[in-house]
């Protein structure tokens, strides 16, 4: 069983969406995935059918249930442990335990009977206890962030994140990769190009800057909001084209250890 949180420290670089569409197409490719709602803002639960909110990722945290014991079928070979309007407040809660880092960590038995893949999608803060815990549990944490100079130094703040956590929680940890999402190659004459290649040759990232790029596409939003996947709504879609080229990826890079400490 492999462990993946989508993490980044600012919102708008498609997390849930990576999630979202990363755990359809392994899912689609046959392999057992849940999905884990750990923001309290609950759009990974939204855009998936939907479900009963009698167990939630709230009632882990509270430790009344594992997350095999929360999670619901969404799809096929797809689950999902849910996030309700709850979550917020139950995360408050969670961050005046002193162990809170170790909650999903925990929560994991029994899991590895049941799927191949775990995808935590997090909020916009990597520090908040929720994103602790995911980033905490996995094995390897994908980062996704959109082609502009501002993301530059929330990478490298993130990246220290992840060492800490290495150093002193989870030694096995590694960064799986960094790719860009909303890209355009043709934005203002390749500027988007331009910053991808510039951070492809820096010394310290570009070992961990992935070959795969996600273009914008409006069928994401479209299925989104119909609770559909990307295979349900458009299968042609780029979008589509271009997770399932990542994902392959992402799978490449667990089964060769490629991931980068």
């Amino acid at each position: 069983m492999q462990i993946l949180t989508f993490t980044n420290q600012k919102g708008g670089a498609s997390k849930t969406t990576s999630a979202w569409a990363v755990g359809h197409c392994l899912a689609h490719a046959g392999h057992k995935v849940l999905l884990v709602d750990a923001d309290p803002q609950r759009n990974l639960t939204q855009c998936l059918p939907t479900v009963p909110s009698d167990k939630s990722l709230t009632n882990v945290l509270e430790g009344s249930l594992t997350l095999a014991q929360a999670m619901y079928p969404v799809g096929t070979n797809l689950w999902l442990v849910p996030a309700t309007q709850t979550l917020a407040a139950a995360e408050k809660i969670l961050g005046t335990d002193a162990m809170y880092a170790l909650v999903f960590k925990n929560a994991l038995a029994g899991l590895d009977k049941l799927v191949d893949f775990v995808i935590f999608d997090t909020g916009p803060s990597p520090n908040s206890p929720l994103a602790m815990a995911a980033i905490t549990a996995s094995d390897r944490v994908f980062i996704p962030t959109t082609p502009e100079f501002f993301a530059y130094n929330g990478l490298e703040n993130l990246l220290e994140l992840i060492k800490r956590i290495q150093k002193n929680l989870t030694p096995s940890l590694q960064v799986g990769g960094i790719f860009f999402t909303k890209y355009s190659p043709t934005y203002r004459r390749s500027l988007h190009h331009q910053f991808v290649k510039v951070m492809r040759e820096q010394p310290g990232m570009g070992p961990l800057v992935l070959d795969t790029t996600i273009r914008e596409n409006v069928a994401v939003a479209e299925a989104q909001v119909n609770q559909q996947s990307l295979y349900e709504w458009d299968s042609g879609a780029t979008a589509l084209a271009d997770y399932e080229k990542l994902t392959q990826e992402i799978l490449t890079r667990s089964v060769n250890g490629k991931a980068k400490n």
